[in-house]
């Protein structure tokens, strides 16, 4: 087990004042961004109601991005073998599977030795151990289920889950509240700021009346976006006064080619990771992404209409679930993955742009199943449960 802070800092059981018994928690997730994330929101909404930062222990896997996120958020955090088991028989499962029981020994250790009021799962396999040690302990457990389905840890530990926060009705999870997905500060600002979508041009250079599209896929890139965005280009070369806006991701930048493009028409921006994506997604008239649990809910928060493309073979359909969600309201268009080419997205967002009224429905939908105040009713929860103790 390794501490990147000085997680060992905390005082424990009996030893904590009053005032210091406001909360200890445990936040468990990781592997993607997806899952750390939520977790960070929830933490956040946690210090706004009076928690101690130090007070609030992630712990992830040595293998996922919240190595590298928790710490520079200013939260403690534990590191845990691991890796996600692959639904097909691929011998590397043997290995994760040790890796998850190593995992699960070292948690039950830890929240011994720290007595923790409350655990929180917010899915992945890094969150496993935890989960299952605070049910082992009978220490309080709250699942974060952002997605419309429920999927690997959080549908093993949910039934025994004391609460269970949803993103979306329809999990069949046990105990289950729905409160929407939590949002970074960053896109409950974006949402909630006058003005957003002009200043969010503006910073990029783009004039009030261009034709804005975005395509983003996910936290490390989508080789499938990648290539349609470029047939996209080519495309839509001669067109003045649009601007196609594509966050490639840092997996596949450095094999990025962007395509040779005549002065005078489309503007092609290219870039390796979005630091202000609720910035761009205020900026554009309409956004091609992945249908992550974050990527729909920020959708929704800042009222953008879509067009989804799911993540084929991803864990029971979850990405199908969300982005589903969104098209049943009317937000979203879906794609199939095998189907997203450069011809099939300008003749979809050609349809979609050129229908008069069509995009604002579009974002009213969205705006209308927007939750900004999610990570402050998990938070709640969460104090619930831990303080009940």
């Amino acid at each position: 087990m390794t501490a990147t802070t000085a997680a060992g800092s905390s005082p424990t059981g009996p030893e904590r004042s009053a005032a210091e018994r406001r909360l200890f928690a445990v936040l468990a997730g990781g592997g993607t961004a997806g899952h750390v994330q939520p977790a960070l929101a929830v933490a956040e909404a946690l210090v706004a109601a009076g928690c101690d930062r130090e007070h609030l222990l992630f712990v992830g896997a040595v293998r996922g991005q919240e190595a590298t996120l928790v710490p520079a958020a200013g939260y403690p955090l534990c590191l845990l073998p691991g890796r996600g088991i692959r639904r097909s028989a691929d011998p590397a499962n043997l290995r994760a599977a040790a890796e998850l029981g190593l995992a699960l020994v070292r948690s039950v250790a830890l929240l011994t030795r720290r007595h923790p009021e409350v655990v929180v799962s917010f899915g992945g396999y890094a969150a496993l151990g935890p989960a299952l040690a605070a049910v082992l302990l009978r220490i309080p457990l709250v699942v974060v289920n952002p997605d419309a389905t429920t999927t690997g840890t959080n549908r093993l530990v949910g039934r025994f889950a004391t609460a269970v926060a949803t993103g979306w009705s329809g999990t069949g999870l046990p105990r289950a509240v729905v409160t929407g997905a939590p949002l970074r500060a960053q896109v409950v600002h974006a949402a909630r700021a006058p003005g957003g979508r002009a200043l969010a041009r503006a910073a990029r250079g783009i004039a009030p009346d261009a034709t804005v599209v975005a395509v983003v896929g996910g936290s490390l890139g989508s080789g499938t976006l990648n290539a349609a965005a470029r047939q996209l280009a080519e495309a839509w070369a001669a067109r003045a006064g649009t601007v196609l806006w594509h966050v490639v991701g840092g997996r596949n930048w450095a094999a990025h080619a962007g395509p040779v493009l005549p002065e005078g028409g489309l503007r092609y921006e290219a870039v390796p990771y979005e630091d202000d994506l609720p910035g761009l997604f205020l900026a554009a008239d309409v956004v091609v992404s992945r249908a992550g649990a974050g990527s729909v809910a920020e959708l929704a928060a800042l009222g953008r209409p879509s067009v989804l493309v799911p993540l084929p073979r991803a864990p029971r359909d979850h990405q199908l679930a969300n982005a589903t969600a969104l098209a049943t309201a009317g937000a979203a268009v879906i794609i199939a993955d095998e189907q997203c080419s450069g011809t099939r997205l300008a003749a979809l967002l050609d349809e979609l742009l050129g229908e008069p009224g069509r995009l604002e429905q579009m974002g009213g939908a969205a705006r209308r199943l927007g939750r900004l105040d999610a990570a402050q009713a998990i938070a709640e929860l969460v104090l619930r449960r831990g303080n009940s103790r």
